[in-house]
């Protein structure tokens, strides 16, 4: 007598939601202003306003954009709203910050705009190892919006998932 190998984990209710998924193509740009400060430290506003003016802002074409400067410069709001203005035409996002803060800014409003809906009532299983640069961030935004919907929440793998929440049962 054989006894057939059964994929439980194929055959159970768990439904996988993998975040890299949702990872939306496109370059990523990290924006440093220090080479247009006066010897990297101060802003001159009229020199500023030039650079701006005569940069070429196509180049960032639908792409993602965040904005730094990496130096101790004490930067005014103005500038890196000016910069914005030039690039809004341009780029599919633009943040002050470095590339994490931008893919979790990314990950943010993808996150918001989930329909969560499908998941009402079902054991979700976050998948946690990704190959592409899915924010941490992501993680807990996720398992935030779909508390109210899940039967329960786990993360990594179906073979080996750690239980985050599990919804109480009332009789």
């Amino acid at each position: 007598m054989q006894d057939d190998i059964i994929n439980r984990v194929a055959n159970s209710k768990l439904i996988t939601f993998n975040l890299e998924d949702y990872y939306p193509s496109g370059k990523r740009v990290l924006f440093d202003i220090k080479d247009w400060l006066f010897e990297g430290f101060v802003l001159r506003e009229k020199d500023f306003r030039n650079q701006v003016e005569s940069f070429d802002w196509s180049q960032f074409k639908d792409v993602y954009v965040a904005l730094t400067c990496s130096t101790d410069a004490i930067i005014p709001g103005w500038a890196y709203m000016l910069l914005s203005i030039q690039l809004e035409s341009f780029s599919k996002k633009t943040i002050i910050g470095n590339l994490e803060s931008l893919e979790t800014s990314i990950y943010q409003e993808i996150i918001a705009n989930l329909d969560v809906t499908e998941f009402q009532d079902k054991p979700i299983i976050i998948k946690g190892c990704s190959k592409k640069p899915v924010p941490e961030n992501a993680y807990i935004m996720l398992a935030t919006k779909l508390k109210p919907v899940a039967k329960s929440i786990m993360y990594g793998e179906a073979c080996s998932s750690v239980p985050l929440f599990k919804k109480k049962q009332f009789i």
